[in-house]
């Protein structure tokens, strides 16, 4: 079971301009154990955050986490941004968690290893980053963080048994973060569907948003130009979608100075169908 890539990626990046800022998306497009309904949710996730960057005018390519011949990691520094999507499990092993962990799903082990050495590329390199769920997690790692394996309670942050797994969630954004400052506000809604959160913050990371149990929802990296992660989706279709262009947009701008700060767009630009699989 796999997220086909021609169900999520859409038309219309092929018309985008030369010079559009290019966005390598990071995501396991299967895990162990994946489910019609997490491959339903990949799916719908994906293709929002993908519709989101081509609005905002970026070209965006898929960079599979799990693809039998992974993209070589220093490829990753021809692109302007690179945004990590959500998806299963960090293992607990890459924290120093070695106890069984309840409601485990979809751990990857070569694809953890692989998505953080990408990550510290990133970081050398200064890159715009924006990390989601999974991907926020997996930044807290690279800093040299832990996760809490299984939150409990839970109740804040994922539907229980038997109800949808995504729910609203109030948060608190710090002040003097760049979220807050996107958001313009120090509360916000988001959708949440998520067992595991940061424990110990990441080295270099600051907390820019927690939830009303105190749970970490977001950190950044001060020290670089634009690295933010959020423990949210904000790239869930039934969220609020005036945030989600609001983050996305400014992900986006710093992308584009990102490339003008390196002399410009790729002189090798692969269209709307691509796929690093």
């Amino acid at each position: 079971m796999r997220v086909e890539p021609a169900r999520v990626l859409p038309a219309g990046f092929a018309e985008l301009p030369t010079e559009a800022a290019r966005i390598a998306v990071v995501v396991s497009l299967t895990f162990p154990g994946m489910t019609d309904q997490t491959l339903e949710l990949m799916e719908r996730f994906t293709r929002t955050a993908l519709e989101t960057l081509l609005a905002c005018g970026a070209r965006a390519e898929l960079v599979d986490s799990a693809a039998t011949e992974l993209l070589p990691a220093a490829e990753l520094a021809g692109y302007d941004g690179v945004l990590f999507l959500g998806g299963g499990d960090v293992d607990g092993a890459l924290y120093g968690h070695h106890d069984p962990v309840p409601n485990s799903y979809g751990v990857d082990r070569r694809a953890d290893e692989y998505c953080l050495g990408l990550i510290q590329g990133v970081l050398d390199r200064d890159q715009p980053l924006l990390a989601i769920c999974r991907g926020s997690q997996l930044l807290n790692v690279a800093c040299g963080g832990s996760l809490i394996p299984d939150l409990d309670p839970w109740d804040l942050h994922r539907g229980g048994p038997g109800k949808p797994m995504f729910l609203d969630e109030s948060i608190r954004l710090l002040p003097g973060s760049k979220v807050a400052a996107i958001m313009g506000c120090e509360r916000i809604i988001v959708r949440s569907g998520h067992h595991q959160a940061v424990r110990t913050v990441g080295a270099d990371l600051t907390v820019t948003a927690v939830a009303d149990d105190g749970v970490v929802e977001g950190t950044e990296h001060p020290g670089k130009t634009w690295v933010v992660g959020v423990q949210w989706h904000p790239e869930d279709s039934d969220g609020n979608e005036a945030d989600r262009m609001a983050l996305f947009a400014e992900f986006v701008r710093f992308s584009r100075r990102q490339q003008s700060r390196t002399g410009g767009a790729s002189d090798t630009v692969q269209l709307a169908d691509s796929v690093h699989a």
